[in-house]
């Protein structure tokens, strides 16, 4: 048949059996776009849509007059849009035109007032006129009344069925509403849920559920509880809603004045990574102790070094810690006695634990030295440095002394009651003492390698140990962070008791393998690195 011939319904001399009628198609706008709205915002609704395609392409001639006039509002807006693309879409990815449709399906276009319940959305009537005219025409818009309903609460299908006996079409929610419903009650217009313990707590809404966690946590009689206590509070006042302790503890975490007053956290974030010397004088462990009392001298401070694998120790006394007087007791007492270190440890308690045990130890033997005027600790700090370089070491089952020079001390207690190892001595020549010193010398090597063997083996302890306190904390970039006010020293108490305890909130902007971060904070002021114990996530 030709293209150009017109089809005709009259069919002569022929049985009809069978009419497939096809509803005709129609075109809503989904309220973008109106006399006092801009935009674009035409929704198709058609039983065909790619003919409403072509025919706005003008492949397809339009035939009904009725539909000239959205025909060529829609050409007018595609012309006020510029570059406009269409594109034929299948029903099930054009969703909203089909909701759409199927709600045209119920509204009927009368002169009758139409309540119409929706979500979040607005309902306009046709801006054309049913006037034949092809020309666009503007008229008064004839405004329904819309009503804007929210979401259903939790208790509403739970109020139908005890009061209406109503229940939802989902066979699985009425399973659900018919069991649960055993545990409430409807009383003048309130629902109540029964308790384990026999009392009936008020049901309420999303609304009410936020007014009374803010007003238990924070309002007037709020102690800032946390999350499980906040649930038991608003338990015992009589409250009760589905989701009560997660919802709770959101809350509570979620408390700027709790956040940033928050306790310490003391749990180790990270697994223990011991340092692990492999040879003496390799690493340093440096601290410094004090202020102290005022010595006859005039020094305050003590700056001590420990040497980690054999706990060699060095300390001098300072007037003032500057660090002209730290390089110049690094390139004295270290540098030019056993060498260039590989090297040294910064401050941080837990890392530098080593210094600071002896700086316990040697704080501790010079209490107990002193005169009664506690005025010249500066003068028996060689004694007490003594004392420690000839006392056997837990880690390594030996002394520091002898794991430097190969040979154990002689004290002068050995002198004045000579030992077994003085009264052998004594009966050897210059020539058997010179070849005894060589082999315990020879000896040195192997003597260090069991005392690491120990020393491994005492970390691996104390690791182990460790390791069972370890509360994973990790953050990634861009997390925001509350970190512990500087300057981080838990043991010492910095300003006024009401000074919060947290700074913040800070933006990770690295990350270490370690546990350290680098942080930056608004002004792209960069802070760290900085471990990740005294970090904590920060809840907006």
């Amino acid at each position: 048949m030709p293209a150009e011939w017109e089809l005709s319904d009259d069919l002569p001399d022929e049985d009809v059996l069978m009419v497939e009628i096809i509803p005709p198609w129609k075109m809503y706008f989904d309220g973008a776009s109106h006399k006092e709205g801009a935009g674009a915002g035409v929704v198709f609704v058609t039983s065909k849509g790619e003919l409403v395609i072509n025919q706005l392409l003008g492949l397809y001639e339009v035939k009904k007059s009725e539909l000239l006039s959205y025909h060529n509002y829609a050409k007018r807006l595609m012309g006020w849009l510029g570059d406009v693309e269409l594109e034929h879409l299948p029903r099930r990815d054009n969703k909203q035109a089909d909701a759409l449709a199927k709600l045209a399906s119920i509204l009927s276009m009368t002169d009758k007032e139409a309540r119409i319940p929706i979500c979040k959305s607005w309902i306009i009537p046709p801006i054309f006129s049913d006037d034949k005219d092809d020309t666009f025409q503007e008229e008064e818009n004839h405004v329904m009344e819309v009503f804007e309903t929210e979401e259903e609460d939790w208790w509403q299908p739970l109020v139908d069925y005890l009061k209406y006996g109503k229940l939802p079409s989902d066979p699985r929610r009425r399973i659900d509403i018919r069991r649960r419903a055993t545990r409430f009650i409807y009383y003048k217009g309130t629902l109540y849920r029964r308790s384990f313990e026999g009392i009936f707590l008020r049901c309420l809404s999303d609304d009410e559920k936020d007014q009374a966690m803010e007003e238990a946590h924070s309002g007037v009689c709020g102690a800032h509880q946390s999350g499980p206590m906040l649930h038991f509070r608003i338990k015992r006042m009589g409250y009760y809603w589905p989701a009560m302790v997660k919802d709770c503890i959101d809350y509570a975490k979620r408390c700027q004045a709790c956040q940033f007053h928050a306790n310490l956290i003391h749990q180790p974030p990270e697994p223990l990574h011991p340092t692990v010397a492999s040879w003496h004088f390799d690493a340093w462990g440096l601290d410094v102790v004090g202020p102290m009392t005022k010595s006859s001298g005039g020094h305050l401070y003590i700056l001590a070094a420990t040497d980690y694998f054999s706990k060699w120790v060095e300390a001098v006394p300072l007037k003032e810690v500057k660090k002209e007087n730290v390089v110049d007791f690094i390139r004295t007492n270290i540098i030019y006695s056993y060498g260039v270190s590989r090297n040294f440890s910064m401050y941080y308690i837990a890392a530098n634990g080593l210094a600071e045990a002896f700086n316990k130890t040697l704080f501790s033997l010079l209490k107990k030295v002193v005169a009664k005027s506690k005025r010249d600790w500066h003068e028996r700090i060689r004694e007490a440095l003594w004392a420690c370089r000839t006392t056997v070491r837990t880690p390594t089952q030996s002394t520091p002394y002898a794991l430097v020079y190969g040979v154990e001390a002689v004290l002068p207690l050995e002198h004045q009651i000579p030992s077994l190892r003085i009264a052998i001595q004594e009966g050897l020549t210059e020539e058997e003492n010179a070849r005894l010193r060589l082999e315990e010398l020879e000896a040195l090597d192997e003597k260090r390698l069991e005392a690491q063997q120990r020393l491994e083996c005492y970390q691996a302890r104390l690791s182990k140990a460790f390791n069972k306190k370890v509360r994973p904390r990790s953050f990634q970039v861009g997390d925001l962070v509350l970190a512990v006010r500087r300057p981080i020293i838990i043991t010492h108490r910095t300003g006024n008791k009401f000074l919060s305890k947290w700074d913040g909130p800070y933006v990770a902007q690295e990350a270490y393998t370690n546990g350290a971060y680098k942080l930056v904070v608004e002004d792209d002021l960069r802070i760290g690195p900085i471990n990740g114990k005294f970090l904590k996530r920060y809840y907006a």
